[in-house]
């Protein structure tokens, strides 16, 4: 995964949507070729959704944030599988570039590249976990041997990077009145069009950030979990997730 700085324009964007789109949907496909690693699969993502749901119980259970962290922890990253918003997304791209302003079409394009990402090193995970003979009782020690084997340190930080810029993106963008309106005027179209997924992240990305306001403290907590995490995780910490836990 290349490490390139974030597209700011609308060509630039819909190229990097189309790479990143086609990067995650050939990954789904692998993992979906075959039972047995489609399972293997949502087994960690469902170990990470907890893991996550853990780690940030103080955020879901805040009022001004908890909007926010369902949504981070739903669809952003969780077990949810994302193919048919990328699909819908692949269908009305040359669309989206015409219609949208530059920044709705660069938070969809960050979204996805934490997706594509995420399979990527989900993908490896699953390998690992699988050799070790773990992937069916995963527990915190064998996600971190597994973790520290697949290595990949630059794509684990990039992966927080992009969440933290994803994060900021949306912030940008619920700042936007008239943008409220016109996703609440393009419910049923959206529906009617096949287009509820794509329709639906982006209306509850927009909702979340706008019922918390300033997003700054909700991203600087997961910023700095996570690469506290990423420390322990690599540093050889023997309990790495204790010290990111709320208590």
């Amino acid at each position: 995964m290349n490490g390139s700085p974030f597209a700011n324009d609308k060509p630039g964007c819909a190229a990097a949507l189309r790479h990143h789109l086609q990067t995650a949907k050939a990954l789904r496909r692998q993992a979906n070729q075959a039972p047995d690693a489609a399972r293997q699969r949502l087994l960690l993502r469902q170990w990470q959704a907890q893991r996550l749901a853990r780690c940030y119980a103080d955020l879901l259970a805040s009022e001004p944030f908890g909007l926010a962290a369902r949504f981070f922890l739903s669809d952003l990253y969780g077990p949810k599988d994302f193919s048919s918003r990328d699909d819908e997304v692949e269908r009305i791209l040359p669309l989206l570039q015409r219609l949208l302003p530059v920044s709705a079409l660069q938070t969809i394009a960050l979204a996805i590249e934490v997706d594509a990402l995420s399979e990527q090193l989900d993908a490896a995970m699953v390998v690992e976990l699988d050799r070790a003979k773990a992937i069916e009782r995963i527990d915190e020690a064998a996600y971190t041997a597994a973790y520290r084997r697949v290595g990949r340190r630059a794509d684990r930080e990039r992966q927080i990077v992009l969440v933290r810029t994803t994060g900021d993106a949306l912030e940008k963008l619920a700042q936007k009145p008239l943008l409220s309106t016109l996703l609440a005027l393009m419910r049923g179209p959206a529906q009617l069009a096949g287009l509820a997924d794509l329709h639906a992240f982006l209306e509850s990305g927009f909702a979340a950030f706008a019922h918390m306001g300033r997003a700054g403290e909700f991203l600087d907590c997961i910023e700095s979990r996570e690469w506290t995490l990423l420390g322990n995780l690599f540093g050889g910490v023997a309990d790495p997730f204790f010290s990111i836990a709320p208590q």
